[in-house]
């Protein structure tokens, strides 16, 4: 009997230990962790140079309010994420996870605007698909059906435009019509919201669960970043799962040069060694606010010294081991096997992404984009299957969370070409005895 409780009632073994890819249950059975847990675990499991510098933390301090004291670990975490910042991004909030996070963003995007006397803005555009965070406040941006909507009437809904999908809606995500096509759809939303109205945009670079690592297409960001200028709304860049080399650059945004005005971090900012988030805005979004009487905000563990100590060992080993470089290598190899086994299977009718942030997508038809019957659960049992053989994934629903399944394989940066070799059997066997599964008077197109 377990006293605890989450999602669900399934039970699953109990863990071990973990080392680099690897994970191992109490019986002994190993485990590939391919999905990095829910895209966390950036540098691998229990490296020992993370290890010892939170060891060395814990010597000093663990906790350290920050009303109280100033602490050399949150000082050094934010001076190095500077470092990696585009160039303007200088003032850092350090909190514990997305969710806290994204609603650090929103609240230093409206506390600005209240300072400098445009406190008619407060509406959040965001996309949907999209998934910024579980709080309630996240959830109001969020565009995922399945979990937003028992909450709607706690919440005040804030307004979508759909994320860019050429695939599924048969346009040329090379084509630079194509992501003027859905950039615009931002300039019709603030139009029709009234400019004067709307404070920020919120979106993800590269699309995390909700999408499964959709890539905008060509011309999209740029537009993006001169239409929230123009209109002087501020984009804020939901990096929580992209951030931190997870797509082959340490922003996910960097692919396109971008410099938004406020960037979301978690997730592999720590690395999954210590709960970790942040904010990282320019000076003159802050400045007004302080001077206005403070950031009305905060949280209790933000600054903590030793998840700080954690993630500032995190980027120095993305940086000792060249972890960023490898995402970019080892992910470009990863994608054109996923796309080789899109060969061999049928029920794969997409596969996308940048770096280690890929996915491929379950069709029933891969010329109409018809997704599989919803009542199978092939996203779910997709992932039991491969679980059972050893291989750790992770997977969401495609469209809106209702229907279109896919499957996210996101392994940590560490990863080598063994490993992917691992990872390609795996995913080739589960695929096999997934599709041997399915009603042969409903087999896939």
């Amino acid at each position: 009997m377990s006293h605890l409780f989450y999602q669900g009632r399934q039970r699953k073994p109990m863990l071990a230990q973990a080392r680099g890819v690897y994970m191992w249950d109490e019986g002994g059975k190993r485990y590939l962790d391919g999905s990095s847990g829910a895209m966390v675990c950036n540098i691998g499991h229990s490296n020992e140079n993370v290890l010892e510098a939170m060891r060395r933390q814990m010597e000093k301090a663990t906790f350290g309010y920050r009303l109280h004291f100033e602490t050399e670990a949150s000082e050094r975490l934010a001076a190095k994420t500077v470092e990696k910042m585009p160039e303007g991004l200088n003032k850092v909030f350090f909190v514990s996870g997305g969710s806290e996070a994204v609603e650090s963003a929103m609240k230093l995007a409206r506390q600005h605007a209240v300072a400098t006397g445009q406190g008619s803005r407060w509406k959040v555009i965001s996309r949907r698909p999209s998934y910024h965070g579980c709080t309630l406040g996240a959830l109001a941006v969020t565009g995922y059906a399945a979990l937003s909507e028992p909450f709607a009437p706690m919440m005040r809904e804030m307004p979508k435009i759909p994320a860019p999908r050429a695939y599924l809606d048969g346009r040329d995500p090379d084509d630079p019509a194509t992501g003027a096509h859905y950039a615009d759809m931002l300039e019709d939303c603030i139009a029709q919201e009234g400019a004067d109205s709307v404070l920020a945009f919120l979106m993800e670079p590269v699309g995390g669960a909700s999408t499964g690592a959709l890539v905008p297409p060509t011309g999209y960001m740029e537009r993006v970043a001169e239409i929230c200028d123009r209109h002087g709304v501020l984009l804020i860049m939901d990096e929580v799962m992209t951030g931190a080399g997870r797509t082959g650059a340490f922003l996910g945004g960097d692919h396109w040069d971008m410099t938004p005005d406020i960037v979301v971090l978690s997730k592999g900012f720590a690395a999954g060694y210590a709960p970790l988030g942040g904010i990282v805005a320019r000076d003159d979004l802050v400045a007004p606010v302080l001077d206005a009487g403070g950031f009305a905000h905060g949280f209790t563990y933000a600054g903590n010294p030793l998840a700080c100590a954690a993630g500032h060992a995190v980027l120095e080993e993305l940086d000792r081991q060249d972890l960023i470089n490898n995402a970019a290598e080892k992910g470009a190899k990863l994608k054109s096997r996923l796309n080789a086994l899109m060969q061999r299977h049928e029920i794969i009718g997409d596969v996308r992404g940048n770096g280690l942030l890929l996915a491929f997508e379950f069709m029933s038809d891969r010329a109409t984009k018809a997704p599989l019957p919803k009542d199978w659960n092939a996203h779910l049992r997709f992932v039991e299957i491969a679980y059972e053989n050893g291989l750790i994934v992770y997977s969401r629903r495609t469209r809106d969370g209702v229907e279109g399944d896919h499957i996210l394989v996101c392994p940590p940066l560490t990863v080598t070409d063994t490993h992917l070799d691992e990872i390609i059997e795996m995913l080739d066997l589960s695929l096999r005895q997934y599709t041997a599964e399915l009603p042969a008077s409903q087999g896939v197109a």
